[in-house]
Parts: C-alpha cells; sequence; structure tokens
C-alpha cells in the first residue's frame, strides 16, 4: 500500500503543478466521499496515477466543462478484468483489434477508456456510472500507437445535460496505455 499511497501524493503534486501553470493559488485538492479531487471553483480537472506515471489535467470552467484523464500499465489486464468491464461486443471488438495491431493492448486501453469515461462523467453529474453503462469504440489508429475512440453512454443522459456520446483520444508508448476525454461547454 505505501506504493498506493505514494502514487497518490506525486499525483496530487502533479495537479498543484499544473494548477499553478493556470495561475491559480496553491490550495489543497481534497478527495470527496467517493475519492474523487476536489478542485477549484472555476476549474475542472482530472489526476491518475500508476506504477511508473503520474499526471494531472486541468482547464478553466469558462472553456473546458469536464476533462478525464487515465494512464495504466501496457499490460495485458489481469484473468477475469476484460470479462468484468467490458460488454459482450465490447471483447469481440478488442480481440479483433488485437489480430490487427497486436503492438497495443487493446483490453487495457479499454479498461482506461472507461476510466477516462467515468473521471469525465462524475464531476458533473455525482452519480455512479458502471463499466457496463459505457459502450467503447476504438477507430481505425491514426498512427501506430495513437488514435481515438467514442464512448455511447448507454443510460439516457441527455435531459441531465450530459452528452449521449463522447469522444476521447489514446496513446500507446512506453510501456503505458494513456486516454483523455475533453468535454467542452454546450454551444
Amino acid at each position: 500500500m505505501p506504493s498506493r499511497r505514494g502514487e497518490f501524493t506525486t499525483g496530487r503534486h502533479c495537479a498543484h503543478r499544473a494548477l499553478a501553470a493556470l495561475g491559480q493559488p496553491a490550495e489543497s485538492i481534497l478527495p470527496d466521499a467517493r475519492g474523487c479531487p476536489e478542485w477549484p471553483g472555476g476549474v475542472v480537472g482530472s489526476i491518475t496515477h500508476c506504477d511508473g506515471y503520474r499526471g494531472a489535467a486541468v482547464a478553466r470552467t469558462a472553456r473546458v466543462r469536464s476533462v478525464g484523464i487515465d494512464a495504466t500499465p501496457g499490460e495485458p489486464l489481469p484473468d477475469g478484468v476484460l470479462e468484468a468491464v467490458a460488454l459482450p461486443e465490447e471483447r469481440r471488438r478488442v480481440g479483433d483489434l488485437l489480430a490487427r495491431w497486436p503492438a497495443v493492448r487493446w483490453d487495457r486501453a479499454l479498461f482506461s477508456a472507461k476510466e477516462s469515461v467515468y473521471k469525465t462523467w462524475y464531476p458533473l453529474l455525482r452519480a455512479p456510472l458502471g463499466f457496463e453503462e459505457a459502450d467503447v469504440v476504438f477507430q481505425r489508429p491514426q498512427a501506430p500507437d495513437s488514435g481515438t475512440f467514442t464512448a455511447r453512454i448507454l443510460p439516457p443522459v441527455r435531459e441531465r445535460g450530459f452528452p449521449q456520446e463522447l469522444t476521447g483520444r489514446w496513446l500507446a508508448r512506453d510501456g503505458l496505455v494513456l486516454t483523455a476525454i475533453t468535454l467542452r461547454p454546450a454551444g
């Protein structure tokens, strides 16, 4: 557990540096009841940490409604995890992607994309979103190690002011898979 605590601490350090780059005064970024960061007024952000990587992204609410980032080791998911987080159609698509582009850990990319979806969703709606409630589709890679994805939110959410579909980017490099989603203001 000490290494996880260290990841948490250095992730918060990245967030403070990102806030400083925005010109925000230093203040604590405390977790809410679900462990999600509480950002200063007028700011949205996301923190990620895994073995070998820590990062944060922040933006002003005038330009970005929400942001979600995730990083994960570029290794196969442990047994049973893909079945727990992926819809049957997603598992089929992951298998197809692995057959066509085996250099990318598509199971990890899917897991990471769903984490980014949740990190984009939760600060706005403050409601849980299960892995099975987002259907992620990766578009044909634009380069061997990067591309885009869409995530369709399966429960109806438009009436709650959240889009039914999100678009994100992924990168697989240096032993990591990273994903990010930026949700811009409507209009």
